[in-house]
């Protein structure tokens, strides 16, 4: 086994990932967006295509978008995620490369060809390779045991956010990594693309299985609190405002070696102005770029992402406060449609996590 070299889950978020405002329907304009390899697969299954950054992806199939979301949680689905780049860097400065990218040890890798040069041309020994792969992703609680009849690794020993090169269901050089988007227990399978139509087919046959879309996929991370890259995060956001602490490195942090390290260290030891929270209401939804109010009525911060929940029944959202709001039970309000509601501070994530982990 070893650490899964794309980690971006690991650390509460994703690239490219699934907002209302990131899709539009198809148009005349299709031609010019990228297929994966599964385009003709999702027409097949009814998969109903919308433009998304610069791609052709079901938003949803058949089933609803509620329906598939339940789906999830009690059975396992199996979403089309080959949009996000997958990269291998190899050298013996591989290491330099990544920690000059991210704030932990070895965590979230963000492709960066400026970077590379950057190195090479100090005489570092590092590359980085653009992996011609379809990414699968298959979530829920019973997604092991669906994949565990078509591989001869024991994935009793593949916990969470490790991975390990292997066959699955007849197809070779597959790396799968015990990771997700969703909150449930799942794996993400690199899958060479001649492979990718032969694997979600055999994947189907099992009745546990069923397809979803980009929309159920924003719900279910939504629940888990996991962050959509460009939407809840950004460059301008650091871990301790974005409460992702945990992604810093100990050494690291002693060290102070890590990009924006004069910033972030000093909001450690409790020099922050706001803080990303979890927020539930009743009544209309809360939607990003919703206006957060104190109970005075005084602007104070501004939803990021939120939606209905379809496991909780209730309005679910981020969004980013000073850090005097954040409290787990503040109370606050949020404007949808012009109309202020009352909504309170929460903890996340609001559905609780399914990660398998060793025992």
């Amino acid at each position: 086994m070893q650490r899964a070299v794309s980690v971006v889950a690991h650390l509460g978020f994703r690239l490219q990932a699934f907002s209302p405002d990131l899709y539009r329907p198809l148009s005349f304009a299709q031609d010019v967006l990228r297929r994966t390899p599964l385009y003709d697969f999702h027409l097949v299954h009814g998969g109903k295509m919308v433009a998304f950054a610069g791609w052709s992806l079901p938003v949803q199939y058949r089933d609803s978008h509620t329906d598939s979301h339940l789906h999830t949680r009690q059975h396992c689905s199996l979403f089309d995620v080959s949009h996000m780049l997958q990269t291998k860097i190899c050298g013996s400065d591989r290491v330099k490369l990544m920690e000059s990218l991210v704030v932990g040890d070895i965590a979230e890798l963000r492709p960066n060809q400026d970077k590379v040069r950057e190195l090479q041309n100090q005489g570092r020994d590092v590359g980085l390779e653009v992996l011609d792969n379809a990414l699968l992703a298959l979530q829920g609680p019973t997604a092991a045991q669906v994949l565990q009849a078509g591989v001869a690794d024991d994935l009793r020993k593949l916990p969470f956010m490790t991975s390990a090169v292997m066959e699955v269901f007849g197809v070779s050089g597959c790396r799968v990594t015990r990771c997700g988007y969703t909150g449930e227990d799942g794996v993400e399978i690199s899958v060479p693309a001649a492979g990718a139509v032969h694997l979600a087919t055999a994947l189907l046959e099992n009745p546990e299985v069923k397809l979803a879309g980009l929309a159920a996929r924003d719900s279910l991370r939504l629940e888990a609190g996991l962050c959509l890259y460009g939407t809840d995060i950004d460059e301008h956001t650091t871990p301790v405002e974005g409460s992702l602490s945990w992604t810093l490195g100990k050494r690291r942090r002693a060290a102070m070696d890590f990009p924006g390290a004069k910033v972030i260290v000093p909001q450690l030891k409790g020099k922050v102005q706001r803080r990303r929270v979890g927020l539930m209401c009743e009544g209309a939804p809360m939607r990003a770029h919703s206006p957060i109010l104190n109970m005075e009525g005084t602007m104070i911060g501004t939803v990021t992402s939120g939606c209905p929940s379809p496991s909780l029944k209730k309005n679910v959202a981020m969004g980013y406060v000073p850090c005097e709001y954040s409290r787990p039970g503040t109370k606050l309000m949020v404007e949808v449609r012009r109309k202020q509601q009352m909504a309170v501070v929460s903890k996340m994530p609001f559905v609780p996590t399914n990660y398998y982990t060793l025992k």
